[in-house]
């Protein structure tokens, strides 16, 4: 078998590849040119995988890329993936995070309709949610740029599906989170910071709103569930989640709790890391997920918040010592 990952440089792309590698797969990865180059994540399997330049925006390069790789199967996993970047740059988001989608989607049907598509739906399409849990029946209600371009993008794959009968699915996934992750992202923000602070390498932490609250699981198990979706008699639509929701104000307390710190001594509030629409409280009911495709969560809340904060104490004090 052979797949096409679009950005396999993110955190989900990295785990993706490492798990299609040990199913056997060819992988290949769309990589985006960059004056840096962004192959961390990469670096320990990079020579076991095919790594194709090409950009979302630019259509021709997306069908010389599928062309190249032959794909049974195309994860598409990249995006203008951070919120309040969309804020900043809602036509650059529009224009990789929706249209992106259609020109792969069109890419495929010319090339070969019989390739297998997964799209990289988000939580944040629900935004002002509508019901709580969430489920793949509740309306979407998005409350940022990138949740509107997801809404796009989601059902831009759901026409493909129903207009021209090719296998589409789209994984409505709830936040999913790693020592891969973004350092920009709220969680990794928060590990990386209990760990600086207790090696004496930061003094305070500034976030926005503590209360919200999100659904958190660990990216390792959801990269399963993608790969799920495109081995399942019919293209669907489907939630993965943990069912269980956790504020931001719980992620510090585990987070610095595990460094032996009390987090209310070291935590601000800072008014500029609040969103000019907040999304409040986002938990997913993953049961169609665990009844069609046998998927389950693994990995607990406490125990996904412990490795990231390991994780971030080894390379802090990794790059302490190499600064000596």
């Amino acid at each position: 078998m052979r797949a096409l990952i679009t950005g396999i440089t993110g955190q989900d792309g990295s785990y993706l590849a490492e798990f299609l590698l040990k199913k056997g797969y060819k992988v290949y990865g769309i990589y985006r040119r960059s004056s840096i180059e962004t192959f961390e994540r990469i670096s320990h399997i990079r020579d076991k995988i095919n790594l194709i330049c090409a950009d979302l925006t630019d259509q021709s390069s997306i069908t010389e890329a599928i062309k190249q790789a032959k794909p049974d199967e195309v994860y598409n996993l990249a995006a203008q993936s951070f919120v309040p970047t969309s804020w900043t740059q809602p036509i650059l988001t529009g224009d990789v995070t929706a249209l992106g989608v259609t020109r792969i989607l069109e890419a495929i049907r010319h090339v070969n309709p019989n390739i297998k598509f997964y799209q990289a739906s988000s939580s944040e399409m629900f935004g002002k949610v509508q019901e709580t849990p969430q489920t793949e029946k509740t309306p979407f209600y998005p409350r940022s740029p990138y949740g509107v371009a997801k809404v796009y993008a989601f059902w831009m794959t759901k026409n493909y599906r129903e207009s021209y009968g090719m296998f589409c699915a789209n994984g409505i996934l709830f936040n999913h989170e790693s020592p891969r992750r973004g350092k920009q992202f709220v969680t990794r923000k928060i590990t990386d910071s209990a760990a600086k602070i207790k090696l004496g390498l930061q003094n305070k932490l500034f976030l926005g709103n503590l209360e919200a609250k999100r659904d958190w699981g660990y990216a390792g198990d959801y990269v399963e569930a993608m790969w799920l979706m495109l081995q399942h008699n019919k293209p669907d639509d489907f939630v993965i989640a943990t069912g269980k929701t956790h504020s931001v104000r719980e992620l510090c307390e585990v987070a610095f709790n595990h460094v032996g710190l009390n987090y209310e001594d070291y935590v601000k509030i800072d008014p500029k890391f609040l969103r000019p629409a907040e999304v409040d409280l986002l938990v997913g009911d993953y049961s169609k997920a665990k009844k069609e495709l046998g998927w389950e969560p693994k990995i607990k809340f406490k125990e996904l918040i412990e490795m990231m904060v390991d994780a971030d104490l080894e390379r802090n004090k990794r790059l302490l010592k190499e600064s000596f």
